[in-house]
């Protein structure tokens, strides 16, 4: 179902004239890792290796690949053209899917308003110039929004970045998803403010995110509330090349101190429960991927939240002015 492009992968390590490979997936295609190995050892005859460490996205980069191959073969996500910079050793394998979605979408076009805004995941942004001409065929307005430079597509959305949805806002009544989960429709449900629902396009279905959104947010509302006694703070800054916010790190650090409360700065690359089990801080502030405190707060002993949520821990910012931690581009 999804495009790996296989005979392009050996097709660009034979013009490279490579001698060996590093191959990145993301935890849903790692299924097919030992597959992809030995079709370009077949063809290519060269040494594969798979990296295992977990992938999230682009922003995981493995972008020390020369330590252990002459090229990286990353899987299952586009570049982030405002940090990755042309590598020619490096090859993005989106993953295309390869999905008829006219007839689910026409069955599901009456549950829609007059106004509808396209959005998908990189795999799934193929398919949005037919789900646009089909629900236009229907009288529906269709708007597919362009991204800031952090975004490759139009209507393509990124778990921290919607900026594809934001950009169109204006124009629509809500937002079409395309794609399975929830991972990345909700972050264009915190980000949009507009209602999200999602299409899948296995499946046939339609369902509203507004629900989940809601009872995360009502977390996100008693984490800031817990962290209001809170008189010492670590700010995290991750190493990894798509989620490193130093600046705005040192700016939080400011805040807090200004507040009369304590604040630390650590950096690392993994943010784990385990890793920061051994800190006597009252709470955490990520400048990471913000998905870290949106979607895994439970697993942390202490709050665990965003910058913006820092502000209306601290004073500055009201609970009414919730926003997104959204990492954009430039």
């Amino acid at each position: 179902m999804f495009d790996l492009r296989l005979n392009d992968v050996t097709e660009w390590i034979r013009l490279r004239g490579l001698s060996s490979v590093a191959v990145q997936l993301p935890e849903g295609l790692k299924i097919r890792a030992a597959e992809i190995a030995d079709h370009i050892f077949s063809v290519n005859n060269i040494p594969v290796t798979i990296i295992g460490d977990p992938c999230y996205g682009a922003c995981d980069l493995y972008v020390n690949y020369k330590d252990i191959a002459n090229g990286l073969i990353h899987f299952g996500h586009s570049p982030i053209p405002s940090i990755m910079k042309d590598d020619d050793n490096i090859f993005f394998v989106e993953a295309f899917a390869s999905v008829d979605v006219k007839d689910g979408i026409t069955k599901i076009a009456s549950e829609l308003p007059e106004r509808v805004g396209l959005l998908a995941t990189v795999q799934y942004v193929n398919v949005l110039g037919t789900v646009k001409e089909t629900l236009e065929g229907l009288g529906k307005k269709v708007a597919i929004g362009k991204g800031d430079d952090r975004i490759r597509y139009e209507g393509q959305v990124l778990g921290c970045n919607c900026s594809s949805a934001s950009s169109v806002a204006k124009d629509v009544d809500c937002f079409l998803f395309i794609g399975e989960g929830d991972f990345h429709p909700l972050a264009a449900a915190f980000g949009a403010g507009k209602e999200i629902k999602v299409f899948d396009p296995i499946t046939n279905e339609l369902r509203s995110v507004n629900e989940t959104r809601d009872r995360i947010l009502r977390k996100r509302f008693a984490a800031i509330e817990k962290a209001k006694d809170a008189d010492s703070f670590l700010v995290i800054v991750s190493t990894k090349a798509g989620q490193r916010r130093d600046a705005l790190a040192c700016d939080i650090v400011k805040k807090i101190v200004s507040k009369g409360k304590k604040a630390y700065k650590a950096v690392m690359e993994n943010i784990t429960p385990d890793a920061l089990l051994s800190y006597r801080v009252d709470a955490y502030v990520n400048t990471a991927c913000p998905r870290i405190a949106m979607d895994d707060s439970a697993r942390y002993g202490k709050p665990m939240l965003t910058p913006p949520e820092l502000e209306a821990a601290i004073g500055l910012r009201d609970w009414d002015n919730y926003e997104f931690d959204e990492i954009r581009g430039q």
